[in-house]
């Protein structure tokens, strides 16, 4: 990864702290100018310096949607450190960086294969498009309850089965951090002419790692998605949306990102961006490997605490050798090739406890915050900004909390199915419902957009069994949609989503967010 002298400047701030020390009277937005009529809550949130560089459209600033000056600058620097053919800074999240790639590169009509365990911001990309989605299966592991990636054997028959497809889009890495094996399943696709569009709003530090899977562009994908807010230095909102091929038209898909984003971007958040860019090119390998080496140190640690495991490489361990290369549909493909160590997922199956009770109470008791739990499991992130001391804090607080709630020999024995399968292999006994990577498959009936557009009713949600839904509902974190616009509202839908209410998860995307209520398309189900 060669660096020239350029990437030790940051333009975008450059540009903006010229501005300020400028003198210009502002008789321009925003209304606060330049902060002499800021509020001092405000004030508080951010420096003088901050406020006076706050603004956005002068001449010497650049204009994202046209970038000629110091953006423009900033987006080549950035393409050059990740390897790119071409980078677009995105100012509404990754959220707003995957509409722009689905939108930039699918049309009205095209099939796209896709995982069932994506983002809902995908759903809402197929929405905008018009595309017609086929989802597709990823591995499950059922001792973590968690959906993995998807197998090469998997998308082979996908493939086979829709040679018509225009995509596929990926989950590369997985919230939890694990890989599927990008590299082969680029390369089926393109053998069939199709795209690999990858949400790896995960990923943006994978370059920088040296024990860490490689990213999505350097295996082969066409453009991804990346959220360099989640691990780099980055402020919450920003990222980055990496063109790797001429398969797709850049020009097209940069107007995707211009229809989709603001017409006046925030010019700090720019800035950030910038600034995460220079951060990365000064010191990102010391720092993401400081980080890989805390995370593996704190894995071996936690493994050695009666009542949790974090898993590690055993979890494809397995496979025969060659697998990962050959792409044999024969052989055991779980879904994982590799794992993101930044990634430590802590799985409390051994204690007698639920991930959403130990996070309340590491919040609120011992005053510490995991990125999300699920009923199975706890997940911190451990990122470039990570030291010792905050490592040993997570171990020392782990070590408490598994001590406070072993699960005994009485509970264990209690809890066994007919099988003599115990409660700490995985499944706490809720009718049948073990994890929530067990999601029903839910069957597609309408087209997204057909149904998103569809005329729409309200009824309870007990009673919506056999009705379309209109509308997108999931659990987050970690965001995976366990209804889409369209999709077939059944029983097990609905007895998984009140078992998972019950278990303290939040609902999100739903117009009622206690669903009591649920809207579904007038076009099919129950009748007045």
């Amino acid at each position: 990864m060669k660096k020239n002298n350029r990437q030790f400047t940051a333009p975008i701030s450059k540009a903006m702290e010229a501005y300020a020390g400028d003198g210009a009277l502002a008789f321009h937005t925003p209304g606060h100018k330049q902060g002499l009529g800021a509020h001092p809550l405000l004030k508080r949130l951010i420096t003088e310096a901050g406020l006076r560089q706050e603004v956005s459209l002068m001449e010497e600033l650049d204009d994202l949607h046209e970038p000629a000056g110091c953006i423009k600058e900033a987006q080549e620097l950035a393409a050059e450190l990740w390897g790119a053919r071409e980078s677009l800074f995105v100012i509404n999240g990754t959220t707003g960086a995957i509409q722009a790639m689905l939108v930039g590169t699918l049309s009205p009509g095209d099939t796209v294969l896709v995982p069932r365990n994506v983002h809902r911001s995908i759903m809402g990309g197929i929405i905008l498009a018009g595309a017609v989605p086929i989802y597709i299966q990823p591995e499950i592991d059922t001792r973590l309850g968690i959906a993995m990636g998807l197998s090469v054997a998997t998308v082979k028959q996908a493939i086979k089965e829709h040679p018509e497809a225009k995509a596929l889009v990926a989950v590369y890495p997985t919230y939890y951090g694990f890989c599927c094996d990008l590299q082969r399943i680029g390369e089926l696709l393109h053998e069939a002419n199709m795209l690999l569009l990858v949400d790896e709003a995960h990923g943006a530090h994978l370059r920088f790692g040296k024990d860490l899977p490689k990213q999505a562009i350097e295996l082969g994908a066409d453009v991804a998605a990346q959220s360099t807010h989640k691990l780099l230095g980055s402020m919450t909102q920003t990222s980055m949306l990496h063109i790797g091929s001429n398969r797709v038209e850049a020009e097209r898909i940069r107007q995707a990102a211009s229809l989709l984003q603001s017409t006046s971007p925030n010019q700090l958040l720019l800035a950030s961006l910038d600034i995460a860019r220079l951060q990365m090119a000064q010191e990102g390998a010391q720092r993401v490997n400081r980080a890989v080496e805390l995370a593996q140190w704190l894995r071996k640690k936690i493994n050695e605490i009666p009542g949790l495991y974090c898993p590690g490489k055993e979890i494809w361990a397995g496979q025969k050798a060659g697998s990962l290369v050959a792409g044999d549909e024969d052989l055991a493909d779980v879904g994982a090739v590799a794992l993101d160590w930044a990634k430590v997922t802590v799985n409390l199956a051994g204690l007698d406890i639920s991930g959403q009770e130990a996070e309340l109470l590491l919040r609120h008791q011992w005053k510490v915050q995991c990125e999300l739990s699920d009923p199975e499991n706890l997940l911190f992130i451990i990122s470039m900004a990570d030291t010792q001391r905050e490592a040993d804090r997570l171990l020392q607080v782990l070590q408490e909390l598994a001590a406070k709630h072993q699960r005994t020999m009485a509970t264990k024995t209690a809890n066994k199915d007919d099988s003599g399968i115990a409660e700490e292999q995985g499944c706490r006994g809720a009718d049948n419902i073990c994890h929530m990577a067990d999601m029903p498959v839910a069957v597609q009936r309408m087209n997204p957009r057909e149904a998103f557009f569809a005329p729409i009713r309200t009824v309870a949600l007990e009673k919506a069994i056999g009705c379309i839904c209109g509308e997108t509902i999931a659990f987050y974190p970690p965001g995976i949609p366990v209804l889409c616009p369209g999709e077939e509202i059944t029983e097990a839908l609905v007895e998984y989503i009140r078992f998972y209410q019950a278990q303290g998860m939040r609902l999100s995307g739903a117009v009622d967010s206690r669903l009591e209520t649920i809207r579904v398309c007038q076009k099919a189900g129950i009748q007045d």
